[in-house]
């Protein structure tokens, strides 16, 4: 099991600062995602992260900031994948790229078998998109389409559920409202996230 932090789309106070020190307490994926910063804003972000935690940095826009830092992983949104083609992600993962994408059915999980890693949202209510709700069943198993595509629990997971993601058979789960909802105890909502879900592995 493992927890991914992604990063909230706006503008966070000493965000870089904040990313830093999530990484010096143990997390091991970031994922940049600011779908209205441009490549120069990202940029500029990515310059205040130690360049040691660049390789666990993943990408959600501007690819191409990906020859400038040391990162090897892309993560398509679902309007860039499907604006693409499976040789086209073939061609990224032979060239050494971990590649991920989302998904929001159930029955699109096989058509994915290409990406190494599909995050699957909603698992509960979200808590940074009000009205965006789970229709999982209680007692829900995931079943997975391919071994060697990981699937990630996203949406809602806060510490009150994130025990359930094990339960659910999920490869991880990735938070985004549970940490940047109060950037001042990032830290800490982050180390007991991490806590209990490392007690699931």
């Amino acid at each position: 099991m493992e927890l991914i932090v992604i990063s909230d789309p706006g503008i966070i106070a000493n965000e870089a600062s904040v990313i830093n020190l999530l990484f010096e307490a143990g997390m091991t994926r970031f994922h940049l995602r600011k779908p209205n910063w441009s490549s120069n804003q990202c940029h500029d972000l990515l310059k205040e992260i130690n360049p040691v935690f660049h390789p666990d940095i993943a990408l959600h826009q501007h690819h191409i900031l990906a020859d400038n830092i040391n990162t090897k992983r892309l993560h398509y949104t679902e309007k860039h994948r499907l604006a693409c083609n499976q040789e086209e992600i073939n061609s990224q993962k032979q060239e050494g790229f971990f590649c991920s994408t989302p998904v929001h059915r159930l029955a699109d999980l096989p058509f994915l078998n290409a990406f190494n890693c599909v995050f699957f949202s909603p698992v509960f209510n979200s808590i940074s998109k009000p009205g965006y709700e789970s229709e999982l069943k209680k007692g829900f198993v995931l079943e997975k389409a391919s071994p060697s595509t990981s699937v990630i629990a996203l949406g809602g997971i806060e510490a009150r559920n994130i025990e359930q993601i094990s339960q659910m058979k999920f490869d991880g789960a990735a938070v985004l409202g549970a940490i940047w909802k109060n950037p001042e105890q990032a830290v800490n909502i982050f180390r007991q996230l991490n806590t209990l879900i490392m007690n699931h592995k």
